[in-house]
């Protein structure tokens, strides 16, 4: 991240796969405004706004640090902190390292109160685990630092989703123009664009699965209200009953709406004539997709292979749209053998407005998650 004041406005090594387009952001930003954020996401407490800066255009939301505890979308401390936390139930098999991990997050945890940076005005925040992030160059970065400051001067200014392999230019100009790059976690890139990628072996049995299982194909124009609810359920099944339930709970609502509104396109599986057993929700931004729902029937025995079939079906629209897949952060061994590969995360901040007390916090924070976050992340696969 040095020598980022050499950096050309726009160096080769960096594609630009992010288009946020103005109607698709209208859209979102419309939703938010037309349904209580809790009708939505239901563990959520935030405002939604649209943000224009040198002729683009950005999902804005605005949270107040006293709405803390919130969603970790929209709350660092709950990033930091409660799901750091929660994430080392993965060391149960270890307790001693668990209880250090333990030590460590409680220790740091006074650090990330200071820092304030739960009060805050985030940029491109769509309200996903992960939201890709536009190619900036150093003159945008300066207009939308200089705009988000003068209105918000109380607020940090937080971009998350930002990592080494897809957005290395926009880091060096944000780090240029004084944002502090915080590590968040470790995620997963299938950045093979190609209509034919190298199958693995692992790749090749999970399509195999999918052309020969009983349970019948659903696509995106097939969805119906009983869909939606069900697809709720099935994503609850997963990202809050058996991880953790910090994640966003996305309502049947937000589901539906995000579908209607042509946000979000939706594929599964369902038994023949009967309920969707699986399913998974697909955003497409330009050159790049994710994957923010996925959800399937956890009581059906593993060899049914419905994960590995969500997956299939995303990679698989990947590779026919010639599309940057990021696939988000968990799994890790499985993403791997698929042909994924490993990049850090950070969330980028300016806080050159605010305090001292929350600047300094916020520097210390830097270092620390550099010497021994990052590590920690890539030892762990966390």
């Amino acid at each position: 991240m040095s020598g980022a004041a050499a950096m050309m406005e726009r160096p080769p090594q960096q594609a630009d796969r992010v288009e946020n387009k103005p109607a698709k952001v209208e859209a979102f930003v419309r939703l938010f405004n037309e349904v209580p954020v809790g009708d939505l996401i239901a563990n959520l407490k935030t405002k939604v706004e649209t943000f224009e800066v040198a002729g683009r255009v950005f999902p804005l939301t605005l949270n107040d640090a006293d709405e803390a505890p919130n969603c970790y979308i929209c709350c660092p401390t709950s990033a930091y902190i409660d799901y750091a936390i929660d994430e080392t139930r993965n060391f149960a098999a270890h307790p001693s390292l668990r209880r250090a991990l333990d030590a460590l997050i409680g220790a740091c945890a006074p650090l990330v109160r200071a820092s304030g940076l739960d009060h805050q005005a985030q940029l491109n925040n769509w309200l996903y685990s992960t939201n890709p992030v536009p190619l900036l160059d150093r003159s945008t970065v300066a207009s939308l630092r200089t705009a988000l400051t003068e209105r918000f001067p109380d607020r940090a200014i937080v971009i998350r989703s930002l990592n080494e392999i897809a957005d290395p230019a926009t880091i060096e100009a944000l780090s240029a123009e004084g944002f502090r790059m915080l590590a968040a976690r470790q995620i997963y890139i299938f950045a093979d664009r190609s209509a034919a990628p190298v199958m693995t072996k692992n790749l090749k049995r999970d399509r195999k699965q999918l052309g020969a299982t009983p349970f019948e194909r659903v696509g995106d124009a097939d969805f119906t209200d009983a869909d939606y609810a069900r697809a709720e359920q099935l994503y609850n099944m997963l990202y809050l009953e058996k991880y953790t339930r910090l994640n966003p709970h996305y309502t049947a609502r937000y589901i539906a709406e995000m579908h209607r509104r042509g946000i979000i396109s939706l594929a599964g599986l369902r038994r023949p004539g009967g309920d969707l057993v699986a399913v998974t929700g697909l955003f497409e931004n330009g050159g790049t997709l994710t994957q923010p729902i996925v959800g399937y029937d956890t009581g059906l025995p593993p060899g049914e292979g419905l994960y590995r079939m969500m997956m299939a079906m995303a990679q698989d629209h990947a590779s026919a749209r010639g599309l940057f897949f990021n696939m988000s952060a968990g799994a890790a061994g499985f993403k791997r053998l698929r042909g994924a590969v490993a990049a850090i995360e950070y969330n980028a901040v300016y806080a050159g407005h605010l305090p001292l007390r929350r600047r300094l916090a916020i520097r210390l924070m830097e270092t620390v998650l550099a010497l021994v976050g990052i590590p920690l992340l890539r030892r762990f696969e966390l």
